[in-house]
């Protein structure tokens, strides 16, 4: 992304040879699906991501064995000529945290469980001088692992999940947007009264107006606190194919577009090499925003944000609108091109259109920037897409693809899954597509399906039944939170998650409404 003038102002931090913020680039990263201790695999899938694009690659560490083989697996990158930084996922266990920090460039640790256990949905009430000490016990647990980030020459990541918060949190401060801050506030305000500020800031969920909500609500805190971190942007449980990627894209996109976010990962089902050319693509459009000279319209932005996103019509003709003012933009900033018309009251209409050099997935890519962004701004009351590579059916289905990434409205099953990675142990993209045919059709219904328990239940709060991975080629089939079927082979266990869902009475036939 070029003109980083348009970005919000952050510091930069190094990690390892690249600058995330300040006035380097949107940085691009991915992650590995290997297992950690898997050396040679590990150093392959590395090397393909950084041979397709990747600036930084990150690997899941969950034991202090896999954070210490990052060693080996950085040995062997570089034995290869591949320099690319290596980041260190963490969760649940600070001892593999210390450890990994002593061979990577970059250590994300989870607020959510480093320092305080997982989360169990239990009530917690507390006095304001109990959770002073609460405050205080984590401060002791975290600064020696500054210290050690401070010898080592190590940058950390806030990592923030929705679904990962503390009961602690969630008991005080919500399960949603102000939570998440609160629970990135706490470890930044640490780091900050010790003199670390290699810190890299994420805020992620798996609902894009959750995740847009909360990143947006930490730029507006951190700057009260004079905080400028870089802010590493991305959509927890994107799924796969066009989904996944307009999911990602109206996430990722909209903060982009208001200038916010100084690195990305587009977090897919599928071979994460994928994920670098969409990620690009997004980069790529907010760079033609920018050099459009069509600035983004502050104070009527600022006043859109006001106004409640509710779900649009889709038009698939001018017709449609019926009454409804539209206000179209077939060039350049497309949304500030609107946005600049649009009143201050009142539901309008958008219709987009989009050149005849653009094929179907760079359509729908800028497209769910562009719509995503004004729908959950709100005031959007219809929309109506239009390039020569869609038929008018091709331009309906992806508008309903990306009103239902934004929450909007509901067209079929809404099934959230996670990109998986080395703590995986089943195959979840194989998973992820069986859940889909059998239960896509099921528009009333949520259904998650993760590779591991680590953001599972807590992502799947939100979610009618869970298909989360449990042991080696088995898996725990959920309702809501609760696990009704434990360690069910991967074979049988899509037939066991339709018939619980027959058993509650929630099933309905394709061919219903």
């Amino acid at each position: 992304m070029g003109s980083a003038e348009r970005r919000r102002p952050t510091i930069g931090v190094r990690v390892g040879r690249t600058e995330i913020g300040g006035k380097s680039p949107v940085r691009v990263q991915s992650m590995t699906t290997t297992p950690t201790l898997d050396t040679a695999a590990s150093v392959a899938q590395a090397a393909r991501l950084a041979e397709a694009g990747a600036e930084l690659v990150r690997l899941t560490a969950q034991g202090v064995s896999h954070a210490a083989n990052l060693a080996s697996i950085k040995a062997g990158l570089t034995e290869q000529g591949v320099d690319v930084p290596l980041v260190a996922d963490i969760h649940f266990n600070p001892a593999a945290a210390y450890e990994a920090a002593r061979h990577v460039d970059k250590v994300r640790i989870n607020p959510g469980n480093f320092a305080d256990p997982g989360r169990t949905f239990r009530k917690m009430e507390f006095t304001d001088e109990e959770y002073a000490a609460e405050l205080r016990r984590i401060e002791e647990k975290l600064v020696p692992f500054i210290e050690l980030c401070k010898a080592e020459d190590t940058a950390i990541r806030i990592g923030v999940n929705h679904g990962s918060l503390s009961d602690r949190i969630m008991s005080r401060y919500g399960d949603g947007p102000r939570g998440m801050v609160e629970s990135a506030m706490e470890y930044l305000d640490i780091c900050r009264r010790h003199d670390f500020d290699r810190v890299v800031v994420s805020l992620k969920a798996s609902d894009v107006a959750t995740m847009t909500h909360a990143t947006r609500l930490l730029v507006e805190t951190m700057d009260g606190y004079d905080m400028h971190y870089p802010l590493h942007l991305g959509v927890t449980e994107a799924g796969n194919a066009m989904d996944g990627r307009i999911k990602s894209a109206v996430g990722i996109g909209s903060l982009l577009a208001d200038g916010i976010g100084d690195t990305i990962r587009v977090s897919l089902s599928e071979d994460p090499c994928a994920e670098i050319p969409v990620a690009r693509a997004l980069l790529a459009h907010i760079e033609s925003n920018n050099a459009d000279g069509v600035a983004m319209p502050a104070a009527i932005a600022a006043a859109m944000t006001s106004r409640r996103p509710k779900a649009p019509l889709i038009a698939s003709k001018a017709e449609d609108f019926g009454a409804m003012p539209v206000f179209a933009a077939d060039c350049g900033n497309r949304i500030a091109r609107v946005l600049a018309q649009a009143p201050a009251e009142g539901d309008y209409g958008v219709r987009l259109s989009y050149p005849a050099d653009m094929d179907v997935e760079a359509v729908a890519l800028a497209a769910a920037v562009d719509f995503g962004y004004l729908l959950l701004r709100g005031g959007v009351g219809g929309i109506m897409l239009e390039a020569p590579c869609l038929s008018a059916d091709e331009a309906v289905d992806i508008c309903r693809r990306i009103v239902q990434a934004t929450g909007l409205a509901r067209f079929k099953a809404e099934i959230v899954a996670c990109p998986g990675c080395g703590r995986t142990l089943f195959d979840l993209p194989t998973a992820l597509e069986r859940v889909k045919a059998a239960c896509s059709h099921l528009r009333h219904l949520k259904i998650a399906v993760m590779g591991c328990i680590v953001n599972g239940p807590g992502e799947m709060a939100g979610a009618d039944y869970g298909y989360v991975g449990a042991a080696a080629g088995n898996v725990s089939i959920y309702r809501g939170i609760e696990a009704v079927e434990r360690n069910v082979p991967q074979d049988e266990a899509v037939d066991v998650l339709v018939n619980l869902i027959k058993s509650d009475g929630r099933w309905t036939e394709p061919d219903e409404k």
